[in-house]
């Protein structure tokens, strides 16, 4: 149970778990839609980490088309929001609270990950797509908290 690989993988589960979570909550259909996209991505992501000497075959593996099409959703929804100058703390809506707490659980699962690649060669797209994916939740989940009239609250030190 404290295999680097077991670790890897079973952080994308509890991830792809936590964004389930998010679909429990009111969600729009284009928000839904997205999640669910996600939550079958990483499918890919745990199942070729889970694969040990090989790449599983028979599926699509992550690749950089991936990563470009979180960037571009990023900068999509961003470019409707109001810029950002202080740090906020997560929160909002139910969604939008949700969405924050499953970007803390993609940083944990990449940090799994990047100590996964220190004991065997991990495919650098996996690591990028992961680093992407916690920027796109933070996105989408102010993206949701504009969209339902909630502020943002900035922290304060």
């Amino acid at each position: 149970k404290s295999d680097l690989r077991l670790e890897a993988y079973g952080s994308i589960d509890e991830l792809n778990s936590a964004l389930g979570v998010c679909l429990g909550v009111e969600t729009s259909e284009v928000h839904r839609s997205a999640i669910m996209a996600i939550q079958n991505k990483l499918f890919l992501v745990g199942s070729e980490l889970a694969s040990f000497d090989k790449l599983p075959t028979g599926i699509k593996l992550i690749d950089e088309d991936d990563v470009t099409e979180l960037e571009q959703a990023i900068d999509k929804w961003q470019g409707g929001l109001p810029d950002l100058k202080n740090f906020i703390l997560p929160g909002g809506s139910p969604l939008a609270a949700q969405l924050h707490l499953a970007r803390t659980v993609v940083r944990r699962a990449e940090r799994a990950v990047v100590r996964l690649n220190t004991a065997t060669s991990v495919r650098p797209v996996l690591l990028q797509f992961l680093n992407r994916l916690s920027d796109y939740l933070f996105v989408m989940a102010r993206q949701v908290n504009f969209e339902q009239g909630q502020a943002e609250t900035i922290w304060h030190s």
